[in-house]
């Protein structure tokens, strides 16, 4: 083979490897725009349809931490019984049942939040437990005032946990 020839293969081979370079890329980046653009459409039709379920998830947790506020709480729940350990019980044993009650709900919040939802929970059963066990406390009655009093000169737990809450539904949108 003389080099005209060799020039003249080259001539022609080398514009169609370029070409079909060219097309090759321009398919896959086609192909891979549409993919992209259906897994969006996909995830902004599941997100339509988890929206309102994570704002469910949400009010439910609000409605918890308004039913565990002490002050609701001790209104809501009075003593059965003059013993203060009874109603001590009774008032955790409350707010464990409003908890299991909303526990699957963690499912559409962030991990933050659900810590300081449970941390509040926990804070509040802490409060409960700390207040029976003080000197001032030896009936049913004398625990509910201890625990009113308290809550009048510190912010209850579940109210801390309500802005947050708060906070980050509004940075939903």
């Amino acid at each position: 083979m003389d080099s005209t020839k060799i020039i003249e293969i080259l001539a022609y081979t080398i514009p169609s490897l370029i070409t079909g370079g060219v097309a090759y890329y321009l398919f896959n980046s086609y192909f891979k725009d549409q993919q992209n653009t259906r897994r969006w459409l996909l995830q902004k039709d599941a997100q339509k349809d988890a929206l309102p379920l994570r704002l469910q998830a949400y009010e439910r947790m609000v409605l918890f931490m308004e039913r565990i506020n002490p002050t609701k709480l001790l209104i809501r729940i009075s003593p059965i019984s003059n013993d203060k350990s009874d109603y001590e019980n009774l008032i955790i044993a409350q707010i464990e049942q409003e908890f299991e009650h909303n526990l699957t709900q963690q499912i559409y919040m962030s991990d933050e939040c659900w810590t300081i939802i449970v941390t509040a929970k926990n804070s509040t059963i802490q409060m409960i437990r700390k207040a029976n066990m003080s000197d001032r406390v030896d009936n049913a009655d004398t625990l509910r005032e201890v625990l009113l009093s308290d809550l009048l000169e510190k912010q209850s737990p579940s109210n801390a946990a309500l802005a947050y809450i708060k906070n980050e539904v509004s940075q939903m949108w």
